[in-house]
């Protein structure tokens, strides 16, 4: 009974999600993290901070891209960096992705870490480059210009040099559907880059999550793609004190349980992990306990957590924003039906 009632809720409370985060939800947001924290922090300040406190520690970080250093960035996710680190570590760059994917790989190799940023205005695609190596892109829907740096010249470097040459570069942006945007502005890119050998691939949620995710990939001696949502940008999470530390860091490769049950399995990440957290609520109501887990990372996956969930819930459902077909959710069910079948 309690198996065909949550499955016949959770299918339309996904499918009327809607695109747009509704007040609700901001609020709701609120208590998704550390209960009781007395800080609290929204997704765009966690990632700014985050950027700032590793360009401190390490003068090898800097930030490359369109519109990152004078503008502040397209979403304001660089804003102030160029007024405390000047124009030689936060640096504007021409609307020319490859060339610039390709000067950050090339940095990374020699020594530097960068960060290249996929991110842009209405008009402008945005790239946004850190000396940990950071690239980041104003949205990814333009990193297919700079594809082959990713996916070669990054993603191969490290493994075709047997280990000896590694290439710490971070490629971050907003990636997935967001509001009032067309379908070539809408894409999710998650199972694109998670099929890639050499990448990581990060997909965080909440601000604890892009705090703590993005300083450990800027740290990492492996390109990773860190893929954001320009809808959470706004979104303000508790924010525990361990959690403001500039020393806090999140493993990559680490899932959360969000929320704990006994009765079904939720498995989502990104903004995906909002109606996770929503859908649960309503399935309470209902006495169904959800159990909502947040992936956080794409590349490595998590599969233990979700096995050790399945083997106690029988049941799993996973959410995600890309397309129908050769997903992130089929490749947990591939990897996690195996090992829960003694459940």
């Amino acid at each position: 009974m309690v198996a065909r009632s949550a499955a016949s809720r959770l299918a339309p409370l996904f499918k009327h999600a809607r695109p747009s985060v509704s007040r609700a939800a901001f609020r709701a947001a609120r208590g998704y993290a550390t209960v009781g924290s007395e800080h609290t922090m929204t997704v765009r300040d966690a990632l700014n901070v985050a950027m700032e406190e590793e360009m401190i520690r390490d003068e090898k970080v800097f930030i490359l891209g369109e519109e990152v250093a004078r503008y502040n960035g397209a979403y304001k996710v660089t804003k102030g960096l160029m007024d405390k680190f000047g124009e030689k570590r936060v640096v504007d760059t021409p609307i020319t992705e490859m060339g610039f994917a390709g000067i950050a790989v090339g940095a990374a190799l020699q020594g530097l870490r960068p960060m290249y940023v996929f991110e842009h205005s209405a008009l402008f695609p945005f790239l946004e480059f850190i000396k940990n190596h950071r690239c980041e892109f104003m949205t990814f829907n333009f990193a297919m210009q700079a594809i082959d740096q990713i996916v070669n010249s990054a993603g191969k470097t490290y493994y075709m040099s047997g280990g000896n040459v590694p290439c710490p570069v971070v490629f971050r942006g907003p990636n997935g559907a967001a509001a009032g945007v067309g379908a070539q502005h809408s894409q999710d890119y998650a199972a694109w880059y998670g099929s890639v050998p050499g990448l990581k691939v990060v997909s965080p949620w909440s601000a604890e999550d892009c705090k703590g995710l993005l300083k450990s990939a800027i740290r990492d001696p492996n390109p990773v793609v860190f893929l954001e949502n320009e809808m959470m940008y706004g979104v303000s999470f508790p924010m525990s004190s361990e959690a403001m530390s500039d020393n806090f860091l999140l493993p990559i490769g680490k899932a959360k349980v969000e929320r704990e049950g006994n009765d079904v399995t939720i498995v989502a990440h990104s903004k995906m992990v909002t109606h996770s957290m929503e859908a649960a609520e309503e399935l309470a109501k209902e006495g169904i306990k959800a159990e909502v887990i947040n992936l956080r990372s794409i590349r490595p996956l998590d599969i233990d957590t979700i096995i050790k969930s399945v083997k106690k819930t029988n049941r799993l459902v996973i959410v995600e924003g890309g397309f129908p077909m050769f997903g992130v959710g089929s490749e947990i069910l591939a990897a996690a039906e195996p090992g829960s079948k003694d459940a």
